[in-house]
């Protein structure tokens, strides 16, 4: 029987989405929110070093004041089933609707309507950056255009650009279950003929003429990969970004720029942003 481990996080200021939104970038199996603290759910019994970096890295970003964290060893459950009764249907804007499999909806507006069984996967529209690259890609989609999703979690990226017009996606992540839940999304959405996934890092991906490319993954990946992801741009495509901190803006927005690219819009939530690039 796997082991599992539970990290409670005591933090100030208490701000749920922010830091729980944070620590969805590490390997975790998933996170529940009580009166005082945010818990967190792992195989990893050397998680702690990860939480402490992470949390750290809030409290020199003005985030956090003050964090503690108490770990112990918990009985084995389902924390996918128990993550899933958090989890409902999203309207991300007025057109875009996010479904997971295991909730009802009626489309008496005809919406565009993503089905996804998430599976622990980053990207249910649940967390502002999942909305706000949803909310720039429906603006700056153009019908046929090539388009690539770097860190695809549960490939709700790739499959919204196919439905709303794009000629094909490939999609990659190095997670294998994010692989393999991505494909499966991919059929449920009936778009499987349009949507390729890779397993792998931006290394996997040998072409380099995509008109549109999309990153929702934090800051620290997002630096070491530019030069990878600005590579892969058309001349004149454009590159959305998300998975950053306000914080974090201006450092993102300096060597994206230095590497040849304009800034032509930026979106924010809370205190997320997303930043709109064109080569």
């Amino acid at each position: 029987m796997k082991k599992y481990f539970e990290y409670k996080i005591y933090f100030k200021p208490f701000n749920i989405e922010l830091i729980g939104g944070i620590l969805w970038t590490l390997d975790i199996s998933g996170i529940t929110e009580n009166e005082r603290f945010l818990s967190v759910y792992s195989e990893n019994e050397n998680l702690e070093p990860a939480l402490n970096e992470i949390l750290q890295n809030a409290i020199k970003s003005g985030l956090l004041e003050n964090y503690e964290i108490v770990s112990s060893e918990i009985e084995n459950k389902n924390w996918n089933e128990e993550w899933e009764k958090k989890i409902d249907v999203i309207e991300v804007t007025e057109n875009i609707v996010i479904k997971p499999t295991f909730r009802e909806y009626e489309n008496a507006g005809n919406k565009l309507v993503i089905e996804i069984d998430p599976k622990m996967s980053f990207g249910t529209g649940e967390h502002e950056t999942t909305r706000l690259m949803l909310q720039l890609l429906e603006k700056y989609l153009r019908k046929d255009d090539k388009v690539l999703d770097a860190g695809s979690g549960t490939g709700v990226l790739a499959i919204a650009a196919v439905k709303l017009g794009a000629e094909k996606a490939l999609a990659f992540d190095v997670d294998e279950w994010c692989y393999m839940n991505g494909m499966e999304n991919a059929e449920l959405n009936n778009v499987s003929d349009k949507v390729k996934f890779l397993l792998g890092d931006i290394s996997a991906v040998s072409e380099n003429d995509f008109d549109l490319v999309l990153a929702n993954i934090n800051t620290h990946i997002l630096l070491e990969i530019a030069e990878n992801l600005v590579e892969k741009i058309s001349d004149g495509g454009r590159l959305i970004l998300s998975g950053l901190l306000r914080t974090d803006e201006e450092k993102i927005k300096n060597e994206y720029i230095s590497l040849g690219l304009k800034l032509t819009d930026a979106n924010h939530k809370n205190e997320w942003a997303a930043l709109v690039f064109e080569k």
